[in-house]
């Protein structure tokens, strides 16, 4: 059996500050939007995928939502989960193992924080592997920022040129209903912020919001149950680069770099065939690096072609259209909000900030600090 695999239906919670549900509230929200988005019932979900909620996702999360699926995935490699459990769920329906599979998450990453709870820190602790890089105190954030100040220093890119992703992200919020922050920024309002890890000011980080998003994969015999236009999965690929930051070969390379020509390679397509991109940006140097990896343009060329305002909705390559993680929301991890936005652009579904004509969408996420990414490649029509 070898099916073609459509999306059927996306949904977001309500998101930003949400402080009267728990994590599950939003995910059993947002995958009830997601079936009625879809025109399909909880009875008709076979396969489930979730992760970093609960003590063993994604089995109380299917108790939860009253689930008994045959078929299910828990794959947490960070940011990147969900693109990888896309291009999971994907084989699966292919192969005939499930016919319509769910992908849901939620976290109230902000509401836990404003409570005090110790678990809102993110703390990767010092077991196995980390043991080693832990006595030198990085960070997260820390970590991202040694890596942006080695391609400042490699390829020349500048903080201005940095800071444009942030303002890209801004510009392209405005327009967008649902995104925590919405009034315009400047190259000055970025670098005048206050430091957080050097050359990173506040407005270089992603922000820290409420929210679930869902979505429905299905086999292409179940197309015609649909109440949405399918979005078709042309393409997807995965890879780990490293967990140790000493044991990354090369700080201005990330494994994009890999799974981007792969699910190119897979959909039969090339970057310049791309409509609008979504890409995990938890900062700003993660996207540039990104892109760069992907073949949007050369090594070392990111911060000239962010530069030129390529990223802004009317851009040579509109990305992360609703705001990004940057100015929308970024609830924990983010890989599932990148998927629910590249879906309603295929649609034609995003108004004001609409692209047009989009066609092919390229949606990568990235987890850790670069140590795992999954890129998909979707399209408005069936392969």
């Amino acid at each position: 059996m070898s099916r073609k695999v459509a999306i059927a239906g996306v949904a977001l919670s309500d998101v930003g500050r949400v402080d009267d549900k728990n994590a599950y509230e939003l995910m059993a929200q947002a995958s009830r939007r997601a079936l009625a988005d879809a025109g399909l019932t909880p009875q008709d979900i076979d396969g489930l995928g979730s992760t970093s909620q609960g003590m063993l996702p994604p089995t109380d999360v299917g108790e939860y939502l009253g689930l008994r699926p045959r078929w299910i995935d828990s794959t947490s490699v960070g940011g990147a989960s969900w693109e990888v459990m896309v291009s999971h769920a994907a084989d699966a329906i292919s192969a005939g193992h499930a016919d319509v599979v769910l992908l849901t998450y939620g976290s109230t990453a902000r509401a836990d924080l404003r409570k005090g709870l110790r678990t809102a820190n993110i703390n990767w602790g010092s077991r196995g592997p980390l043991q080693w890089d832990a006595p030198y105190g990085h960070t997260l954030v820390s970590k991202y920022a040694m890596a942006a100040r080695r391609h400042m220093y490699q390829y020349g890119t500048t903080i201005e040129q940095l800071a444009e992703v942030a303002v890209s992200a801004r510009f392209n919020a405005t327009d967008n209903p649902e995104a925590y922050y919405r009034d315009a920024i400047t190259i000055d309002d970025v670098l005048s912020g206050p430091m957080i890890a050097d050359p990173f000011t506040k407005l270089h980080c992603c922000i820290r919001s409420d929210g679930g998003a869902a979505a429905i994969l299905v086999a292409e015999d179940r197309v015609a149950d649909l109440k949405s236009d399918p979005v078709w999965i042309l393409g997807s690929a995965e890879a780990t680069s490293h967990m140790l930051t000493s044991q990354w070969d090369d700080m201005t390379i990330g494994p994009a770099a890999v799974s981007g020509p792969l699910a190119f390679q897979r959909a039969g397509l090339a970057p310049a065939d791309v409509d609008v991109a979504e890409l995990y940006d938890a900062f700003t140097y993660m996207l540039l690096l990104t892109l760069e990896d992907l073949g949007f343009c050369g090594k070392g060329e990111g911060g000239a072609f962010v530069e030129s305002g390529a990223l802004r909705l009317g851009g040579a390559l509109p990305t992360n259209t609703d705001g990004g993680g940057l100015s929308a929301c970024h609830p924990g991890q983010r890989g599932l909000f990148l998927l629910v936005e590249a879906v309603r652009q295929l649609r034609g579904e995003s108004g004001p900030r609409q692209v047009p004509d989009a066609k092919v969408a390229c949606v990568s996420g990235t987890g850790g600090w670069f140590c795992s990414s999954g890129t998909v490649l979707l399209g408005a029509e069936q392969p």
